[in-house]
């Protein structure tokens, strides 16, 4: 009995650590949604959809929701130990769902920033933050469309399902990484823009005024979530253990419930 309890001590540890960095995954993901969505509110007006700066406000808020926050909460729901001994598929599901709204929170944060520059003459992709934002969402959307056909359709050959599998797994964390660096980016240029001293009647970036104070934290936290994030990913004791034996083995829409 003594034996058993010191073979499982481990495990019970790691369990333990794990639901530990869950709740800091849960509270930074929080977090950031908070101080994005006050930074736009309290230092940018405010929100509206009329060509106006108001708009320009929607797009990190549903950029650093959609593509940083609930993107690495989908990343790791099959994590969670709980899960293990349930049918992959609801997860699958569960997984492949918040994505998709992460997906369309990302697109709606597209559409605000392409349709405000549109409204006021400002041309669009020319700064390395575009770059990376729109090459990141381009990514994104081929990853979720390739996951969907790979893992959730019942006519999906197994030898596609096993090409697929590493590539997918890899590139979840490129996305990912890239995304948290396109929200950073864009928070610097965004700074840069509307904090001029004199000529627009706020304080210089240099001086580092409370908006930019507040702003630079709301990254740190991004990038606070996002090594929390990668760090539950590349353990791999935290890996679900029945993975590889029921991803490739059956048909996903065919698994018994």
């Amino acid at each position: 009995m003594l034996k058993l309890l010191v073979e499982q001590c481990p495990r019970m540890n790691s369990v333990l650590l794990f639901y530990v960095s869950y709740l800091l995954c849960l509270c930074l993901g929080f977090l950031c949604v908070v101080f994005v969505s006050y930074w736009n509110s309290a230092w940018r007006g405010g929100f509206a959809w009329d060509g106006t700066a108001l708009q320009f406000n929607w797009h990190p808020v549903l950029m650093v929701t959609g593509l940083v926050v609930l993107y690495g909460n989908a990343a790791v729901v099959y994590r969670i130990p709980l899960t293990w001994g349930q049918n992959k598929l609801r997860w699958k599901l569960v997984h492949a769902s918040m994505l998709f709204l992460a997906l369309l929170l990302t697109v709606l944060g597209l559409c605000a920033v392409f349709s405000f520059h549109n409204a006021n003459g400002t041309p669009n992709l020319y700064s390395l933050h575009s770059w990376l934002g729109i090459c990141t969402a381009a990514l994104f959307a081929a990853q979720w469309a390739l996951g969907l056909a790979a893992f959730l359709l019942p006519c999906s050959p197994m030898a596609f399902r096993r090409l697929v599998k590493p590539l997918h797994v890899w590139m979840g964390g490129f996305i990912f990484t890239l995304s948290i660096a396109a929200c950073i980016s864009g928070i610097n240029e965004k700074l840069f823009f509307v904090l001029k001293g004199s000529t627009n009647g706020t304080q210089p970036y240099s001086m580092l005024p409370p908006e930019a104070v507040f702003a630079n934290s709301l990254g740190v936290l991004i990038i606070a979530f996002g090594l929390v994030v990668l760090k539950i990913l590349s353990n791999q004791t935290w890996q679900r253990p029945e993975a590889v034996h029921e991803e490739l083995s059956k048909p996903l829409l065919g698994e018994d419930s």
